[in-house]
């Protein structure tokens, strides 16, 4: 770790430090005996992958996050303790990554490293563990929704365009209709 002092016009002295992407004051965590992993539901987006932990009540939660895997170890209200390993499909920003704890999940936000770029599972390795699971209410096939609303966007356009040039018949005459509504 490098620290470098800067003085300003006021007198005072900022420290900055840099720690050239090493997670400071982080313990690691390990794996507790008696564990089990926590359900996880997980979803894409173009720029993120979220992943949701079930557990209800939890405590104690600590969550680690790397730019390959991350670590989440918590206990429930029953005091059941959690312990989840996860190797990433693909590499993400752990600064821009977070997690948030509610009353029934852990939520994770990974900010992918290549936005843009589907996730077509979880992890690095093929085999699904038994308790990762597609969040299908959450999911959308984001790859295509552009090529999609273009389509719609140029049947549209089509339609108006035939109807414009279709000729369907004469304009109807409009002289008859009475202001007196």
């Amino acid at each position: 770790m490098e620290a470098f002092r800067m003085s300003s016009f006021l007198g005072l002295t900022i420290v900055l430090q840099l720690h050239r992407g090493i997670r400071m004051n982080k313990a690691k965590i390990v794996r507790p005996e008696g564990s089990q992993p926590a359900h996880a539901l997980w979803f894409d987006r173009k720029k993120y992958v979220t992943i949701n932990f079930v557990v209800q009540k939890p405590k104690d939660v600590q969550v680690d996050i790397q730019p390959d895997k991350m670590i989440l170890c918590c206990k429930n209200d029953t005091d059941d303790v959690f312990y989840n390993e996860l190797h990433f499909y693909d590499k993400v920003q752990i600064h821009d990554s977070r997690e948030r704890v509610h009353e029934r999940t852990i939520n994770i936000l990974l900010r992918k490293m290549k936005p843009d770029v589907a996730w077509p599972r979880l992890q690095k390795d093929p085999a699904r563990p038994c308790w990762i699971s597609v969040d299908f209410d959450n999911w959308r096939d984001w790859e295509h929704e552009e090529d999609e609303g273009k389509a719609e966007y140029d049947q549209y356009m089509d339609m108006i365009q035939e109807m414009a040039s279709g000729n369907k018949g004469a304009v109807p005459d409009m002289g008859d209709l009475s202001d007196s509504d």
